[in-house]
């Protein structure tokens, strides 16, 4: 799998049949939020929704603690991520959250992507539909309890002590080991490292990302080449372990 296949799975703009879409839930009450921007040190604590729907004071408030802070710009936030960090907290008993990355305008998104810091070409992050938090000692619980939920992308960090998720399709990936992350679609794991070459299960480059590159060079990535490098990918896996 190439890192441009890679990052559009991530990032939830490559669809897939095995992909379960997202089933908007309501969260549960009281809707209450205790969240800090980690960069800025701005704060959020209330109420945001309430029997009418979103708050709009309250939105206003979480657009702004929620904006690009790079170059202080600002997108209205999805209600359903909030709505989505909401149920999370609650279902693992998790009081406050911190922020790492909400909103991400073109610009920022493009800087985050060349210095290699996995930023998805399409990412749910330039819709206002993403967030990276940490939880404390609750984090894997609470990644684990999200992706029961199965509302969206969750991808889980150990080493960076952080977990993404987005309302984007239904869909899984690890950062699981130094520098080794795993893609999980459905029942089938495909491993990358951080130059978004295609390696084993024990870190073994398959294929580089120049080589993948080099096949494609005649033209886009479709849905019937996507699912080919889906299978190709898990094929040196199987091979192991025969």
């Amino acid at each position: 799998m190439d890192r441009r296949l890679l990052l559009s799975l991530i990032a939830g703009s490559v669809a897939f049949p095995s992909i379960v879409k997202a089933v908007p839930l309501p969260p549960p009450q009281p809707f209450r939020l205790n969240l800090i921007n980690q960069h800025t040190g701005e704060t959020f604590s209330g109420i945001y929704r309430d029997d009418n729907g979103p708050i709009p004071e309250a939105m206003e408030d979480l657009s702004v603690l929620l904006r690009d802070f790079h170059c202080d710009e600002r997108i209205c936030i999805d209600v359903g991520v909030i709505d989505f960090l909401s149920h999370i907290m609650q279902a693992v008993g998790q009081r406050s959250a911190t922020i790492l990355s909400a909103y991400r305008t073109p610009d920022t998104n493009d800087k985050l992507a060349k210095q290699g810091l996995g930023a998805a070409e399409n990412s749910q992050h330039l819709y206002g539909r993403a967030l990276d938090v940490h939880f404390g000692e609750k984090l894997q619980d609470a990644m684990k309890a999200a992706r029961a939920m199965q509302r969206g992308g969750v991808g889980w960090y150990p080493h960076s002590s952080f977990m993404h998720i987005d309302t984007g399709p239904v869909r899984n990936w690890d950062l699981d080991r130094k520098n080794i992350g795993t893609l999980l679609i459905g029942s089938r794991r495909v491993h990358f490292n951080k130059r978004g070459d295609l390696v084993d299960s024990h870190g073994r480059v398959v294929r580089t990302r120049s080589q993948v590159a080099a096949r494609d060079k005649g033209g886009p990535l479709s849905l019937r080449k996507g699912l080919a490098r889906l299978r190709h990918a898990a094929r040196p896996r199987r091979l192991a372990q025969k």
